[in-house]
This record gives C-alpha cells, sequence and structure tokens, in this order.
C-alpha cells in the first residue's frame, strides 16, 4: 500500500518536473531556438521561480525513490542467494517436519557370506584318509 503510494507520488513529480524543465528558457543557441522574451513573466522572475520549483521537485524525486527502495527492501529476507540453501532446510519448522509421511527406508542390499574354513575342509575330497591319532616322531639327537 505505502509502496504504491510512493510510486503514483514519484509518478506526478517526474511528470510535474519534465513541464518545469521544458517551460525554462532556453539559453543556449543550438539551433537558433533560444528567444525573446515569449514567457508570462519577466525574465528574471521566471528564471528564478522555475529554477527554485525544479531545485525543489528534483529534490522530492531523488528523496522519495531512496524511501520507496528502503521500503520495498523491508519485506526481503537478509540472506543471500548463495546462503539460501543452508537457511532453507533450517526454515522448515519441526510442525511441518511432523506432517510429512515418513517415507520407507530401502533395504540394505544383502551382503555375500564367506564360507568358513570347516566348510571348506568337508567339502574337499581327502586322497588318503590318515589315522585320527598319529605317533609322534621323536626328532634323532
Amino acid at each position: 500500500m505505502l509502496q504504491t503510494i510512493l510510486l503514483v507520488a514519484i509518478i506526478l513529480i517526474a511528470v510535474s518536473l519534465t513541464g518545469v524543465v521544458l517551460l525554462q528558457r532556453s539559453e543556449g543557441g543550438a539551433l537558433g531556438m533560444g528567444g525573446g522574451p515569449s514567457g508570462f513573466m519577466t525574465a528574471r522572475g521566471a528564471g528564478n521561480l522555475l529554477t527554485k520549483i525544479t531545485w525543489v521537485l528534483a529534490f522530492l524525486l531523488f528523496g522519495l525513490t531512496i524511501v520507496l527502495t528502503v521500503v520495498g527492501n523491508m519485506d526481503r529476507a537478509s540472506v543471500s542467494m548463495i546462503d539460501a540453501d543452508a537457511v532453507g532446510s533450517l526454515a522448515t519448522t519441526p510442525q511441518t517436519q511432523q506432517q510429512q509421511p515418513a517415507q520407507p527406508q530401502p533395504a540394505a542390499p544383502a551382503q555375500p557370506t564367506a564360507p568358513s574354513l570347516d566348510d571348506l575342509e568337508a567339502s574337499l575330497p581327502s586322497a588318503t584318509t590318515a589315522p585320527a591319532t598319529a605317533p609322534a616322531q621323536q626328532p634323532a639327537q
């Protein structure tokens, strides 16, 4: 609402400033269009009045544009676009996290199991069958 009012005021002041500048007497000799006293006041009085109005309108125009910029930036967040991802994850409230349905976790892939040493020995054919208790040999002295 305030931005709309400021914007309308800026437009009115800009149109008024344009009109006041166009009313001023040209002092340059470009294209021979400068001329004699054809204004509604004397040259000196019109020059002083229009110059003061121009300065006041210009000051108002620049002042209101700065105010419009400040008012327009009040609603913006003070976070840069680079930090938006990090802050965006923190911006969710616990309530919104509870409302989200729980997604099932994917099952972990089955890990292949290595056969034990006993299983390997049992699967190997034995060429010779050794007695269970063999006499221990004594080393020669």
